[in-house]
C-alpha cells in the first residue's frame, strides 16, 4: 500500500489515465488522510450535527470519483477533496435550513485560521463570502479554500496553484483580512 506523497501522486496520475486497478490501491492510501480532513471540517461544526465524519467522507468520495479530473499531485487531490467536503457541509446546511431562513444555522469556527479570531461565522456566511471573494479575485478564494479547509500548508498550495510561496504567502494574509472584514460586518 503506498504511503508516500510521490506514490499517491503515482497513483493518481494511473487513475487519470483510466487506470481503474490504481484507483482502488489510491482508496486505502487516502483514506486516513480523507478522515483527518473531515474530523477538521466536522470539529467546526456545531456538536449535535446530524452528518458524521464517515458519511462525509463517503460523499466527498463519491464526488471524487465522479470527477474526470487530470490529477497533478496528492496536494492537487487533497485540495479537491476540500473543497468537495465544503460543498457537502453547505449543501447539508442549505436543505437543513431551506424551510426556515436564519435558523439553527451550521457554525464554523475559524480560528484555526485566524480570518476571525474569537468569533464564530455560519458555513453559509463563510461559502457565501468565499463565492464573492472568488469574484473579485479567484485565486485568493482558492488559496482560503486550499489553505483552510483542505487544510494545505503554504509550499502545498503553492505546489498546487503552480505558484511562488511569497505569492501564496502575500495573497493569504490579503485573502485572511478580507474575509474578516467581510464576516464581521453583520
Amino acid at each position: 500500500m503506498p504511503s508516500t506523497a510521490s506514490q499517491v501522486t503515482e497513483l493518481l496520475l494511473k487513475w487519470g489515465d483510466g487506470d481503474q486497478t490504481a484507483r482502488d490501491q489510491l482508496i486505502p492510501a487516502v483514506y486516513d488522510e480523507l478522515r483527518r480532513l473531515a474530523r477538521h471540517y466536522m470539529r467546526r461544526e456545531r456538536a449535535n450535527h446530524t452528518l458524521q465524519t464517515s458519511a462525509l467522507v463517503n460523499e466527498a468520495y463519491l464526488r471524487l470519483v465522479d470527477k474526470n479530473v487530470p490529477w497533478q499531485s496528492r496536494a492537487h487531490f487533497f485540495g479537491i477533496a476540500a473543497r468537495l467536503m465544503r460543498q457537502v457541509l453547505v449543501d447539508h446546511a442549505r436543505s437543513r435550513n431551506y424551510e426556515k431562513r436564519g435558523g439553527n444555522l451550521q457554525q464554523v469556527s475559524l480560528d484555526g485560521a485566524d480570518v476571525a479570531r474569537g468569533q464564530a461565522a455560519d458555513i453559509i456566511a463563510v461559502d457565501d463570502a468565499l463565492q464573492t471573494l472568488a469574484a473579485l479575485d479567484a485565486r485568493q478564494s482558492q488559496i482560503v479554500e486550499l489553505r483552510f479547509f483542505g487544510g494545505l500548508t503554504i509550499p502545498e498550495t503553492a505546489e498546487v496553484l503552480g505558484i511562488s510561496h511569497a505569492t501564496v504567502e502575500r495573497e493569504w494574509n490579503v485573502a485572511r483580512a478580507w474575509l474578516r472584514r467581510e464576516l464581521t460586518r453583520n
